[in-house]
C-alpha cells in the first residue's frame, strides 16, 4: 500500500501541464493556512483607518522623493545592506 506522499506524488504526476499553476496555488494556500500566524494574518480584518495628517506627509514626502528621482534599485539596497 502506498504512503499518503506517494499518493499525492503520483497524483501531481498526472495532472495536466494546463493545471498545474491551478494546483501549485492551492497547495501554497494549505501551507500558508497550516501556520498559525499566517491563517491569523490572512484572516485579519482589513485596516480601514484613515492616514494621520503626519502619515499623509510622510507618504507625499515618499512620493516627492520618487518624483526627484531619489531611488535605488532593489539590487543595489542589498548590496549595501550585505557590506
Amino acid at each position: 500500500m502506498k504512503s499518503t506522499r506517494d499518493r499525492i506524488h503520483q497524483l501531481v504526476d498526472e495532472v495536466p501541464e494546463g493545471d498545474l499553476a491551478t494546483v501549485a496555488l492551492l497547495l501554497t494556500e494549505r501551507h500558508a493556512t497550516a501556520d498559525p500566524f499566517l491563517r491569523a494574518l490572512a484572516n485579519a480584518p482589513e485596516d480601514d483607518e484613515s492616514l494621520t495628517p503626519e502619515e499623509q506627509d510622510a507618504v507625499q514626502e515618499g512620493l516627492d522623493a520618487i518624483a526627484r528621482g531619489e531611488v535605488i534599485s532593489a539590487s543595489e539596497l542589498r548590496r549595501t545592506i550585505d557590506r
